[in-house]
């Protein structure tokens, strides 16, 4: 049965905050959880940008839930030291994390000054890391020279069993390329329609029998005017299409970009309503795709009204204790 999870979204909220909302939303029925790991927000709005590696160590010891993350290697972070990281919370906390690469923003890698590459570059260079990291969970002794150099690294704490590595993509081209590597697939969205082709397409490049993550954003209030004014305004900045995601530097260069994005451009990317019914309907037609987990991300407004609402009203309608 597809788990349903609490998405922690360090780009919004403080990370004292979020140890007590991920606490709560495991208290009301939420079986596990995803950290975003930021080093700069997406809009100068949203205010945040925690430390995720710190803060999973607390909240792996302040709840019973398993967690994923995902993170781009090879900038901001080197692939010796995320893998170190990965297995000494997986020595901790066995089989609770999983642990997701992706090709990256430049909004988070651009802090340390590299140049930032097309996507065929990043996508090359994801793949040289991963190759790392899973030898080092596996004990081998690196060395490496390529995109991104490796000295006689290995791991000296390591858990008996290494985290799943997962994939990130969102389109059905790059699921296709990262199936041969991938232990599974991470992806985002909100219709059955846009989703199937990449699920289909990680499955036919090797990835079949392999589990797939997703995320998907919703926006509830009491008010659906209100909760319509909330997603635009902290979300607005996520609803550029192009590679303007990818690309763009800097939290203000997000909010120049999305100045031209209308409240009436919302539920294209974000599933917004008052109704629990509604809700949950939109969440039983993603469980029909077959995912391992769907990971709930309020985008906006009051999480622990909202971790209480679902718990209480759509966790239940989906077959989940609430």
């Amino acid at each position: 049965m597809t788990r349903i999870g609490y998405h922690v979204s360090h780009e919004q909220h403080a990370p004292s905050a979020l140890l007590r909302d991920v606490q709560a939303a495991e208290a009301a029925g939420f079986t596990c959880a995803m950290s975003s790991e930021h080093f700069r927000p997406w809009s100068v709005k949203q205010g945040h940008a925690g430390h995720a590696w710190s803060w999973l160590g607390a909240a792996l010891a302040t709840t019973r839930l398993p967690f994923g993350i995902i993170t781009a290697p090879g900038y901001r972070h080197h692939p010796a030291v995320l893998a170190q990281s990965a297995a000494t919370l997986s020595e901790m906390f066995p089989e609770r994390l999983w642990l997701a690469l992706g090709s990256g923003q430049r909004l988070n890698e651009d802090v340390t000054g590299l140049p930032w590459p097309d996507k065929a570059e990043r996508t090359a260079r994801l793949a040289e890391c991963a190759a790392v990291i899973r030898a080092l969970f596996e004990g081998e002794t690196v060395t490496h020279r390529g995109r991104v150099t490796v000295i006689d690294a290995k791991l000296y704490s390591r858990p008996e069993r290494p985290p799943l590595l997962i994939a990130g993509a969102v389109t059905p081209e790059t699921a296709r390329k990262v199936a041969a590597w991938a232990d599974g697939l991470v992806t985002v969205g909100i219709d059955p329609a846009k989703l199937r082709p990449v699920f289909e397409a990680f499955r036919e490049g090797g990835g079949a029998g392999k589990p797939i993550f997703m995320q998907t954003k919703v926006c509830w209030d009491p008010d659906p005017a209100k909760a319509l004014a909330q997603a635009h305004a902290q979300w607005a900045s996520n609803m550029l299409e192009g590679d303007a995601n990818w690309d763009l530097r800097r939290p203000e260069d997000f909010d120049t970009a999305s100045r031209f994005v209308r409240p009436e451009d919302v539920p294209g990317y974000v599933r917004v309503s008052e109704d629990f019914g509604r809700h949950a309907a939109w969440l039983a037609e993603l469980m029909e795709l077959g995912p391992a987990e769907i990971i709930i991300h309020q985008v906006a407004g009051d999480q622990t009204a909202f971790v209480e609402a679902f718990g209480r009203h759509v966790l239940p309608a989906l077959g989940h204790r609430g």
